[in-house]
């Protein structure tokens, strides 16, 4: 008995196969402004904390946790002078920030453009707990995130992040924590480069535990591969995007202590596995490392013998601010040597983004562990 064979039709010359997800003239936008945050010698000051995050922080200092005194906080850190743009490229702003105004009435989006620094927003809504996982989480926010970002957009907004956290012990982080977070991640980077954002995308898998760095190192691979596939699934413009992962350190509870370099070659090995030459550049979440420790080994990375397809520079939060806080103490008169240690932080790690950094800067700070059990924002 035979059967006729079926009959295939071939598609019209005028319908593609693959959907084009931006135009030239979007994708062209993203990508520079995606170069500019990282040019060279250049990183971002994370300024995003939430209003619980930097309701600790001020609390570390003895201030009361208000709006109004953090709008202070963040004035001193905005209206610092105007070569801290040497250094810093971009900040990042929690929603409240983006549309406050300094002491004199001038935004603070304005106060950095007419820096050259470029603003950028925080657009999650926070972690989750994700059910049917041993103590896993997600990061909420999607809904209506499209509408948001256009918003920020129109505000002066230039880049977004997004921060999912996976954490090591015996059975994670789970196949299921691995494919949401990433898919998570992806979905979110779609919708901001659809708004003309540059999406930084931060899988950090947390430093909590005992493990050693070999099993950081192989976490963190585990992690880029399932995250770079999630972006390709979702047409992800990769030259239109920043990644944000942590830097392959051993736990904090491990026995065993490894060397600047020791992290540096780890940390290379697990970034040349899993992330593509088109992203434009790696910006380091510096995860409760000392302010020190986490410039030393930045720099210690970019000395790493070989060439990178991509730049290599910081995203940091408390790494830039622990001694900026400790020197403000909310206090008036204090806000000039806040500012000074902001520069001198800012310029230690700009020369560590080029393999120039010397070590020794001293802070108010500087070697204090910013480790913090859990970290949410």
């Amino acid at each position: 008995m035979s059967f006729p064979l079926a009959k295939f039709e071939p598609k019209p010359a005028n319908m593609p196969r693959f959907a084009k997800a931006l135009t030239t003239e979007q994708e062209d936008e993203l990508r520079k402004i995606a170069n500019a945050i990282v040019a060279p010698g250049k990183g971002i000051l994370a300024a995003d904390e939430s209003v619980g995050s930097m309701g600790k922080r001020l609390e570390g200092i003895g201030v009361e946790n208000t709006e109004e005194n953090r709008r202070q906080y963040r004035e001193v850190l905005f209206t610092t002078d105007a070569s801290l743009a040497q250094n810093i490229s971009g900040v990042i702003l929690f929603h409240e920030t983006l549309y406050q105004k300094d002491s004199n009435g001038t935004p603070f989006v304005k106060l950095l453009q007419d820096k050259g620094i470029i603003p950028g927003i925080k657009v999650d809504k926070g972690v989750v707990p994700l059910a049917g996982t041993n103590n896993e989480c997600t990061t909420q926010g999607l809904d209506g995130l499209s509408e948001r970002c256009a918003e920020y957009k129109k505000q002066g907004a230039q880049f977004a992040k997004w921060r999912c956290v996976l954490k090591i012990n015996d059975n994670t982080p789970s196949y299921l924590a691995m494919i949401e977070n990433a898919n998570v991640l992806a979905r979110y980077a779609s919708i901001c480069q659809q708004n003309g954002l540059v999406p930084i995308v931060e899988p950090e898998v947390l430093p909590d535990g005992t493990h050693d760095l070999r099993t950081a190192q192989k976490v963190t691979e585990q992690v880029l591969a399932f995250q770079y596939k999630a972006l390709a699934d979702h047409n992800v413009f990769l030259e239109g995007t920043l990644l944000k992962p942590n830097m392959v350190t051993a736990g904090q509870a491990c026995t065993t202590k490894f060397s600047h370099d020791q992290i540096a070659i780890a940390t290379v090995k697990a970034l040349s596995r899993g992330v593509p030459p088109a992203v434009p550049g790696i910006t380091f979440l510096s995860g409760g490392q000392s302010e020190e420790d986490a410039t030393v080994n930045l720099d210690a990375i970019n000395k790493y013998k070989g060439k990178f397809p991509w730049a290599i520079t910081f995203s940091y939060g408390r790494a830039l601010q622990a001694s900026v806080l400790a020197a403000w103490k909310g206090q008036k008169d204090n806000v000039p040597a806040a500012q000074q240690e902001l520069l001198k932080r800012a310029k230690a790690n700009g020369e560590a983004c080029v393999g120039k950094y010397a070590g020794g800067v001293k802070g108010a700070a500087t070697g204090q562990s910013l480790f913090v059990k859990d970290h949410a924002y």
